[in-house]
């Protein structure tokens, strides 16, 4: 027999195999996923899952379909968290400081607790990211917080009442509208697209097996 493990969800007892993430375990316990199941590979966020270890104190955070059970997690799903989301019109907003101080004032009230950088289940340095869009180094805040998923873990324990991920999609969003060199073979390339020159090319690569294809990813030309 495999070997299990005793979790609790919500309250109640299960005794599952050890080898489940914490999505697979909740659907082997019988529980239908209708919200907070998106991706299942830690890229939509969807997922933030708040657990604690039997005889530990320590309350920690992650993504249910990429962390394994443990004996004695005790487990539950965080809720939809309301992240603060500001209207803007990206064509005329202008890449300085300003536009952080005009709608999202609150990150200068960041206590420096690090409690964001500790709940990321990506791992990211939030913290300082959101230190980086305070001086409107966005190329910066944009690179640190790249595999942002958006989950808002970390909003849910900023005293501060910081709005981690949507600081960082603005940042982001600055960066590659205004402060990101245009990639001319990329421009090139949508001009060959629209004209119509591309057709035998892309029919030769449905052509190809999956092999072939993951040979030609692997050693396609990267733009430095």
């Amino acid at each position: 027999m495999e070997k299990t493990v005793n979790i609790f969800l919500f309250g109640k007892k299960y005794e599952v195999p050890a080898d489940l993430t914490i999505m697979t375990a909740m659907e082997y316990a019988g529980y239908q996923l209708k919200r907070g199941c998106g991706c299942r590979n830690g890229f939509c966020g969807a997922c933030a899952t708040i657990y604690r270890i039997a005889g530990k104190q320590e309350l920690k955070m992650a993504l249910a379909c990429q962390t394994q059970v443990e004996d004695g997690m005790y487990i539950a799903t965080m809720p939809f968290f309301p992240l603060v989301k500001q209207v803007y019109d990206i064509e005329k907003v202008t890449p300085d400081q300003m536009i952080m101080m005009q709608l999202y004032p609150e990150i200068y009230a960041c206590v420096g607790c690090n409690a964001c950088t500790k709940a990321c289940p990506q791992g990211l340095n939030t913290m300082q990211y959101i230190a980086y869009a305070q001086r409107g180094d966005f190329k910066a805040c944009a690179d640190e917080s790249f595999d942002c998923v958006m989950c808002g873990i970390c909003s849910s324990r900023c005293p501060a009442g910081i709005s981690h991920p949507q600081v960082a999609m603005l940042a982001r969003r600055l960066n590659g509208k205004y402060l990101t060199p245009d990639a001319q073979h990329l421009l090139e390339k949508v001009r060959s697209i629209e004209a119509g020159e591309i057709e035998a090319a892309m029919q030769e690569m449905m052509n190809k097996s999956d092999e072939e294809i993951r040979e030609a990813y692997n050693t396609r030309d990267i733009e430095k």
